[in-house]
């Protein structure tokens, strides 16, 4: 791996940790739209980018207010999502793994903040549809048709 290629996967774990922690205060607790999120389509263009995401999301994470939780549950979430997604032929499948997922995050704020596992995974969901399939799905659509973007990306 190249000094670029590590200055690249650190600046967008760095955007993920911003996008979380200081942009938006939504991303933690029962109802998350953690904007963030969005970048781990990155994972469909190039594999490597799950190291960006999880260290992101690893760090995001310990300003979480359920900090253990998070960084056990939430990076777990994160590791599986980015390993599926690297291995998705398509950018829809793709885009709903981590919604199709969140029963982890359920799992996590029933057993931290002693949510009803139902609602809370039904409102995690929703969140993580909008995020990444309503939002992130069309945008890296659009994307995937600029050269530039993908030769920034490294896209293979």
């Amino acid at each position: 791996m190249t000094i670029l290629r590590m200055v690249k996967l650190a600046l967008v774990s760095a955007i993920y940790i911003v996008f979380t922690v200081i942009v938006h205060p939504l991303s933690y607790g029962a109802v998350q739209f953690r904007f963030a999120e969005i970048l781990v389509l990155l994972c469909f263009f190039r594999k490597d980018y799950a190291y960006a995401m999880i260290l992101g999301c690893f760090i995001a994470n310990l300003f979480s207010p359920i900090l253990l939780y998070d960084i056990a549950f939430g990076t777990l979430h994160t590791i599986l999502s980015v390993i599926l997604i690297g291995r998705s032929k398509r950018l829809w499948v793709a885009a709903l793994v981590p919604v199709l997922l969140m029963p982890i995050i359920g799992f996590e704020l029933t057993l931290a903040l002693k949510l009803p596992f139902f609602l809370t995974t039904l409102t995690s969901m929703l969140g993580e549809a909008a995020v990444v399939w309503l939002i992130g799905y069309p945008l890296f659509t659009m994307l995937r048709k600029n050269k530039g973007f993908l030769q920034l990306i490294e896209a293979n």
